[in-house]
């Protein structure tokens, strides 16, 4: 995906977002940020390579409307979204009404995975964070529209 439709949904004059750019890092960390914009949700980002070849690092960053599950094989719709640059890991702050995702941003849990396999339609990795741990799958599923998956714990 990359950062331009990220870049193309701010006003950074008017925000405190992150402009950030695409780098090597290498980090696999994870952030869940509970954000209260129209409707609370929870975004849950994955600091990992833009595609599956490789490459420059970006948040890959799915919209969890019930948030992410901490049971065992409860299912929740994850629905992809724009990549997030890398800073915008450590991002808490108010986006100003009528912005793109206008409402309060604050980190849920903040970690470090360890990728078990990525492919277009599935992602497993084992998550390390402060109140997420173990094996998760996100599944592609494509239902209600191409950016649809499913986000589930396994282990």
């Amino acid at each position: 995906m990359g950062l331009d439709e990220y870049w193309k949904k701010r006003k950074f004059k008017k925000i405190s977002e992150p402009k950030g750019e695409m780098k090597k890092t290498g980090q696999n960390r994870f952030v869940v940020q509970e954000h209260h914009a129209t409707r609370l949700h929870h975004d849950f980002r994955l600091e990992i390579p833009a595609s599956s070849e490789g490459g420059e690092w970006v948040l890959k960053s799915w919209a969890v409307p019930k948030g992410v599950p901490i049971e065992k094989e409860i299912k929740r719709l994850a629905v992809q979204v724009e990549d997030h640059p890398v800073e915008y890991i450590d991002f808490e702050g108010t986006i100003p009404e009528g912005e793109y995702g206008a409402g309060t941003v604050k980190i849920w849990d903040l970690g470090y995975y360890e990728l078990i396999k990525r492919t277009s339609k599935e992602i497993e990795f084992t998550l390390k964070g402060k109140k997420l741990k173990g094996k998760y799958v996100l599944l592609y599923t494509g239902w209600k529209g191409k950016n649809s998956w499913l986000i589930f714990k396994t282990g």
